[in-house]
């Protein structure tokens, strides 16, 4: 109780801090927003400052360097394109003809079959609405008043517009747009400088303030964090150049003028997840409606954008992306809108940058384990846990799919003794607890039966790792107590069957004694009891005890599937007359046979 409450306690705490970090990031966006920009950009140059001190100039000097080639590298590229644009509007008029027809062909969609068709739609909405055709004779004057009634027509509204007074204010009026996002540039280049300068200061000003007992795992937070983001930009800036070369490619052999320039634009643009795509595809479609006569160059660009944008967001981008941050897909389209909606368009191009740290910071702090987990790409459930999750669920089919995956790359032994196994101990530890239904406990037994049954084909190891045995004395597979030890039972016997031993596992029995002595065990026999916690220990030293006083010269062994304590120990319960061995895994039951078993018939015979 008091160890639910602190459970309860901490995860209060922790929505608390929560809803806390949302509020202040809400809060101060007017200031983080500069911030995050200048921490991606100072990243980005960080390289190539740490290669000018290589190369011996000082820190200082190389970020002013690296800063003013950027801004020029910058700046040369806008006005290169601002002037490519330039020459497209002033294009544009050549082509009025062909725009004004594309203009009225949307209006008037003509005599084809869609035009047909519009024309039938909108008669039939007319009736339907009770509004007389276009050619009826109408109610009202030229004048618009209703004839006979001489009535005025309704007032127009109209609005005055004040034209600047002089050309400064004209100026103005034409600036005022673009001073917001100046501003935030010059601040955001401020940042960078003050972040490239003062990197080392401001990283050890960090550690004194975590405290210096946690400079290990800040420092390896700092590590991750910084690699998973610069190799983010890395393949964002690779995916966004080839999508920009594919674009202007195909815009180039549909004939669109300034094909270069959109594919720039393209690569460029796309830079903001989702929306980039759509408005670098806006220009050359509307380009192509103006310059060409047909419909089919529009329906082309189109197809161009949508294929490789579909292709790249839902092929590239996760497989790129999810190996080299560590986000899973649905994560990045989740906090992509978390983002968005918190800060606007800066959070949709933050927003990959900001979850990589978030997912860092559930890595390293305990407290926010959660967040790893909810947006981390690590498999949260192990192989054991979903075959019996599945299994609960009832889903027989995914539970088997999950079970051939790793035995693709596993062996057989292994997939029982890491898998399977402990699936039913997990199912037998809420069995114990009264926490399994019955018919969920019927349908998992009989699951795990008919997989056991299914894998009895497959090998141990590779072929040429078999056992070939000549005739051996047997191995008895007897359950302690349960169904679980009897699968964990038919598990070994399958096993050692095909490890080339004579293994006959024994159905669960409340008296197996009487089948025992059918079989006549003797003392080239092995007689090994399979149980399973959590109640292994219980049941098989009853049984251990029972067997032995029955058949005293057959060599016994006890398995409790995975056993971690000390088995010296473990066996001085079963004092006064312990089994020969007590073993945990199934690959180490196969072991122990094959080094300590009895001798064959004839060496046996060649002795007496």
């Amino acid at each position: 109780m008091i160890k639910r409450e602190r459970l309860s306690s901490s995860g209060v705490r922790t929505t608390g801090i929560l809803i806390a970090v949302v509020f202040v990031l809400y809060m101060a966006r007017e200031i983080l927003i500069p911030l995050s920009f200048a921490i991606t950009l100072a990243l980005i140059l960080s390289p190539a400052v740490t290669w000018l001190q290589k190369l011996g100039f000082g820190r200082v000097p190389a970020v002013a360097a690296v800063m003013m080639v950027s801004f020029a590298s910058g700046g040369g590229i806008a006005w290169v394109i601002f002037d490519q644009l330039v020459g497209v509007a002033n294009e544009l008029p050549s082509y009025k003809l062909n725009i004004d027809s594309k203009l009225k062909s949307i209006r008037a969609p003509g005599t084809g079959a869609f035009g047909r068709a519009t024309a039938s739609v909108q008669e039939l909405s007319r009736e339907l609405s009770g509004v007389p055709p276009a050619n009826a004779p109408s109610a009202t004057g030229p004048t618009g008043g209703r004839r006979g009634t001489g009535q005025p027509a309704p007032p127009v509204s109209v609005h005055v517009v004040q034209e600047p007074a002089n050309q400064l204010e004209y100026v103005r009026d034409v600036i005022k747009p673009f001073l917001g996002p100046i501003g935030v540039a010059g601040i955001v280049l401020i940042f960078s400088v003050f972040l490239l300068t003062s990197h080392n200061d401001l990283r050890n000003r960090l550690f004194r303030l975590v405290g210096l007992d946690q400079l290990n795992v800040m420092t390896q937070a700092l590590d991750d964090a910084t690699h998973r983001v610069s190799r983010y930009l890395l393949m964002q800036f690779l995916v966004n150049v080839g999508f920009g070369a594919l674009c202007g490619l195909g815009l180039y052999f549909i004939g669109i003028p300034y094909a270069v320039l959109w594919g720039f634009v393209a690569g460029i643009l796309r830079i903001v997840p989702y929306a980039g795509a759509i408005v670098a595809a806006a220009a050359p479609f509307t380009l192509s409606l103006a310059v060409f006569n047909s419909w089919t160059p529009p329906v082309l660009i189109f197809l161009l954008f949508a294929t490789l944008e579909l292709i790249t967001g839902n092929f590239i981008e996760p497989l790129l992306y999810g190996a080299h941050t560590g986000i899973s897909a649905l994560a990045l389209l989740v906090a992509t809108v978390f983002w968005t909606a918190l800060w606007g368009p800066a959070g949709l191009i933050l927003s990959t940058p900001l979850t990589v740290c978030v997912v860092v910071l559930g890595r390293y702090v305990p407290q926010f384990s959660f967040l790893q987990i909810l947006l981390g790409d690590e498999t949260v459930l192990a192989p054991e846990a979903r075959v019996y999750q599945r299994l609960l669920a009832m889903d027989d089919a995914e539970a088997r799919s999950v079970a051939e995956l790793y035995l693709n790359e596993h062996s057989l032994s292994e997939l029982y003794d890491l898998v399977l196994i402990p699936a039913l101990t997990m199912a037998e530890q809420d069995r114990h607890k009264g926490a399994l239904d019955p018919v969920k406990q019927e349908f998992l037994f009989l699951s795990l039966k008919e997989l056991v049954v299914e894998f009895s084909e497959k090998t141990v190891g590779p072929p040429g790792e078999q056992c070939e045995r000549t005739a051996r004395g047997r191995v008895l597979v007897v359950p302690a107590s349960d169904q679980a030890d009897e699968i964990a039972a038919a598990m070994l016997a399958q096993l050692l069957q095909q490890a080339g031993y004579a293994a006959i596992p024994f159905p669960l029995d409340k008296a197996p004694y009487e089948k025992l002595a059918l079989a006549k065990p003797g003392e080239m026999d092995t007689l090994c009891i399979s149980a399973l916690p959590p109640f292994a220990f219980s049941g098989a030293i009853t049984l251990s005890r029972q067997i032995q006083l029955r058949f005293p010269r057959t060599q016994v062994i006890v398995a409790v599937w995975g056993f971690t304590g000390n088995p010296e120990r473990a066996l001085q319960r079963f004092q006064p007359q312990p089994p020969k061995q007590l073993i945990a895994t199934l690959a180490g039951a196969v072991q122990f046979i094959v080094e300590n078993g009895v001798e064959d018939h004839s060496t046996a015979q060649a002795q007496s």
